[in-house]
């Protein structure tokens, strides 16, 4: 049975189950190159069905995810939603939630939905809808492996079909709801806003405050943490939920009351009290629902667990035994989701194969690499040479000091870059965050790099009691001493935490391989990682889209599938920062 999952609200996404089991996907914003693009992903789903031969009509389960669709909004609409929320007219407009006319709005958001899917030529009949924390919790479940024993699903978001957050027990291939929490006291909505009120973009850049969390004063941080604990309260009864304490608003129109609560406070400290209550709050989830289910193994989901600061803090708890956080585990996921359910419900749970790769996403041929290639090189803007080992040779460029794109195999689904699509460099110098965000990135001074970390040194470089596995850079880690000082350009400079990818031969073996040759010129089993993209623009997606940041950042060299490629026009060879320094 030839399943496709579709989310298409923000940062949209399909997936496809083939009636083998295999599983592939790609996100609507790289294709089309505009970053968290929302709405029905035409683009995605054409590859998919495209890959396989296949029509809308041959679709015997198209499963959406969530039953209340959002209506698409930009960048810059999302803004403008979050200002109107904060003003007395957002206020007033939230009051029609609670009347007649919200049902007849509802019912036609979603004739209008169904409506778009029947033009592309979908069966109605094939059309199935799954309630969206439904789909964050099967991610959950269904990634992981263990199915036999009870396994604890907690899925936290900002909302979706008005929940925003909920707590399961899966076991025997089934999945079965407990508690849940309303979305108006959503934390993570709560998240959103104050990202709107420092200036950046909800949905989009709430990373940026977690990472400037760790730089703020710890005692401001808990003044302004204390302040936010006061606006909820949990059940009284021990339950793993939560709600606004009297008076306070709905989340999505809290701004007004945190403008009171942050008045005369630091940025830095109002990012690290808002990073610091969140992680309180998912750790009062968390042992709440240990308590009253009894289980000790966790999967979580949803967007909030995009807090890779937050799953540490989980990972760390006394209470929890085993920990697994679904890869990239924004709305983007609940396209998996929606097909893991599709599929458990025809054929039976135990047909849902777990998670083995997050490589979802096209792999382009060699020809198609070099018909991109071709009109640069007879431009005179590039130099193209074939390297006897392409890893060889970036691996030499990397310990002489270079950063290096790398565009190979398959595309990686999600917010993270997993080698594929990278920007790499030699980890030891932090000089080189500098040079990539000058280069390419334009990212904010204080936001940390991520490492990618050959599994056989993982052990000496992560502090991993419990033996937790991380391949998707989507859980921290203290650094051991040997960690940070082989891969202090790839962490946190002020807490010395890593967000790794740990790499096996049997998940990428060309990318092992790449790290293994690094590891034999230079004794370091690790590289820094970030994603091969230009700022504003999502993950590179064809080779022509690596070409275009090459030629149009500071980027001097770009290993695309068997080729280096140089700009003719290069930088001189940056050499000062090859090999680390002696800290002070």
């Amino acid at each position: 049975m030839t399943i496709l999952g579709v989310s298409d609200s923000h940062n949209a996404a399909a997936a496809l189950l083939t009636p083998e089991g295999a599983l592939e996907a790609l996100q609507e914003e790289r294709p089309r190159r505009i970053k968290n693009y929302h709405g029905i992903p035409t683009h995605s789903i054409d590859w998919l069905l495209g890959r396989h031969g296949l029509k809308p009509d041959q679709v015997e389960v198209l499963a959406l995810a969530g039953h209340l669709p959002i209506p698409p909004m930009d960048r810059e609409e999302c803004i403008a939603f979050f200002r109107r929320c904060g003003q007395l007219p957002g206020r007033v407009r939230a009051l029609l939630r609670h009347t007649p006319l919200r049902l007849l709005v509802q019912a036609d958001k979603k004739r209008r939905r169904r409506d778009a899917f029947l033009a592309l030529g979908f069966r109605p009949e094939a059309i199935k809808t799954f309630e969206h924390h439904e789909c964050h919790a099967a991610t959950a479940y269904y990634g992981q492996g263990e199915r036999d024993a009870p396994v604890l699903v907690v899925t936290v978001d900002g909302s979706g079909d008005e929940l925003c957050s909920t707590v399961s027990i899966g076991r025997g291939n089934r999945i079965e709801r407990l508690f849940s929490t309303d979305w108006s006291h959503s934390f993570g909505t709560m998240y959103g806003v104050v990202t709107y009120m420092t200036g950046m973009v909800p949905n989009e850049h709430e990373y940026k405050l977690m990472g400037m969390a760790p730089y703020a004063s710890p005692s401001a941080s808990r003044r302004i943490a204390d302040r936010l604990h006061g606006l909820f309260e949990w059940a009284a009864d021990g339950a793993p939920t939560w709600k606004r304490a009297s008076g306070v608003p709905h989340t999505l129109h809290i701004q007004p009351t945190l403008e009171a609560l942050f008045y005369e406070q630091r940025f830095d400290a109002v990012m690290g009290g808002l990073q610091l209550f969140t992680e309180e709050m998912l750790c009062e989830l968390v042992r709440r629902a240990v308590k009253a289910t009894g289980v000790r193994r966790l999967a979580l989901s949803g967007g909030v667990f995009m807090n890779v600061k937050a799953n540490k803090r989980i990972m760390e708890l006394d209470e929890v035994d085993e920990l697994f956080v679904f890869p990239s585990c924004g709305d983007e996921t609940n396209a998996l989701g929606a097909a893991y359910l599709a599929q458990a419900e025809l054929r039976g749970g135990g047909t849902v194969k777990p998670i083995s790769s997050f490589y979802l996403g096209p792999e382009w041929s060699v020809e198609t690499i070099e018909a991109d290639l071709a009109p640069h090189l007879a431009a005179g803007e590039i130099a193209v040479e074939r390297p006897a080992s392409i890893n060889e040779a970036v691996a030499r460029l990397l310990v002489e000091g270079r950063v290096v794109g790398r565009f190979a195999g398959r595309e990686e689904f999600g917010a993270r870059s997993l080698g594929n699509r990278a920007i790499i460099a030699d980890p030891r110098n932090p000089e080189v965050i500098r040079v990539i965000n000058e280069m390419v990135k334009s990212r904010d001074f204080w936001m940390p790099f991520a490492s990618s970390v050959l599994d056989e040194s993982a052990g000496d470089y992560l502090d991993n009691p419990k033996h937790v596995a991380a391949p998707y850079m989507i859980l921290s880690f203290d650094t051991t001493e040997k960690g940070w000082n082989a891969l202090r350009a790839g962490s946190h400079p002020y807490d010395r935490t890593c967000r790794p990818q740990v790499v096996t031969r049997a998940a990428n073996a060309d990318y092992w391989d790449l790290i293994s040759t690094f590891k034999r010129l230079s004794g370091i089993g690790g590289v820094l990682n970030t994603s091969l993209n230009l700022h504003g623009l999502p993950l590179v997606h064809r080779p022509q889209d690596a070409v275009h940041v090459l030629l149009n950042s500071g980027l001097d060299t770009l290993a695309v599938g068997p080729f280096l490629v140089t700009k003719k026009a290069a930088r001189p060879v940056r050499r000062s920062f090859g090999g680390p320094r002696r800290s002070r």
